[in-house]
Parts: structure tokens; C-alpha cells; sequence
């Protein structure tokens, strides 16, 4: 018997992951990655359910604010501006996928953002930092995926 469990190991793993083991391979790739999540992003700023969510989303304040993609003059709370974000880049449907199926840069990326856009100045992040969070977040997202049985099934339902 396992004297750890299978998500105790995986966020002991996930905890031990650091800068230092990306691969120039997976930098370059990222860095593709999250220029193709903005660029589908900011064109999805032009789209109807974008829209709608960003009128929404502007009852909520808070001292702590990011970043709406294609408005300079409009910040939201973390939480509201990573969904906005979020919807305008998968609102294109053009935005990254693998299987089992899953947009996984359109969820990951807008919430690194604005968090680390209310982050004081003194805790910046560097880019090598949002790196990682960026690859772990993907990790994450693929795993907890790889190991759904409904994820797995997706294609027998289309």
C-alpha cells in the first residue's frame, strides 16, 4: 500500500519544479505558445461573448486590479480579468489544443497574467518565471486530463 497518495505525490512534484529545468526546446515553444494565446486573445476582444462578458464583469471592483486585453483604460479584479481574457481567447476557437481535448494556453495563460499584474512592484516575477508557472499550469492541466476517464471518452461522444 502507497503510503502517499497519488495527488499528495503529484503536488510534491509539481512543488519541486523550477527554472532551471526547462529545456531551450520548451522555452522556445512556450514563448510560441503564449504569442499565439495573445494574438488569438486580442482578436477575440472583438467578439460578441467578449463583449458581454467585460460589461458583466465591470460591477466588480477591488484594490487589486489587471489588465482587460484590448482596453487600456479598463482594469477588473484578478479573478474577473483572467476570465475576460479567458473568454476573449477561446471565443476565436483558434486557440491551441491537444487530446485529450482541451484548449490548455486559453485557461492557463490570462490567469498568470493577471495575477502577476497585481502582484506589488516589489514581487514582480520574472520571465523565466512566468515560464514555469506557464509550463506547469499546461502540466497540470494534461495531467489532471490524462488521468479523467470522462476526458478520455470525448471522442466517442462526437
Amino acid at each position: 500500500f502507497p503510503s502517499q497518495t497519488v495527488t499528495g505525490n503529484f503536488a510534491k512534484v509539481i512543488h519541486g519544479l523550477n527554472a532551471n529545468q526547462l529545456t531551450d526546446q520548451v522555452i522556445q515553444r512556450s514563448k510560441r505558445m503564449i504569442l499565439d494565446t495573445l494574438g488569438v486573445g486580442l482578436l477575440g476582444t472583438s467578439t460578441e461573448v467578449c463583449h458581454k462578458v467585460t460589461q458583466y464583469s465591470k460591477i466588480y471592483s477591488s484594490d487589486l486590479s489587471s489588465t482587460i486585453w484590448g482596453h487600456l483604460d479598463f482594469r477588473l479584479p484578478p479573478l474577473y480579468a483572467a476570465f475576460v481574457n479567458g473568454v476573449a481567447v477561446h471565443s476565436m476557437d483558434f486557440d491551441d489544443t491537444w487530446h485529450p481535448a482541451t484548449h490548455p494556453s486559453g485557461a492557463v495563460l490570462p490567469a498568470l497574467i493577471a495575477l502577476s499584474e497585481a502582484f506589488p512592484q516589489k514581487k514582480k516575477i520574472s520571465g523565466l518565471d512566468l515560464l514555469l508557472a506557464f509550463n506547469v499550469g499546461i502540466e497540470v492541466q494534461g495531467r489532471l486530463l490524462h488521468f479523467s476517464r470522462e476526458a478520455r471518452n470525448i471522442p466517442k461522444r462526437y
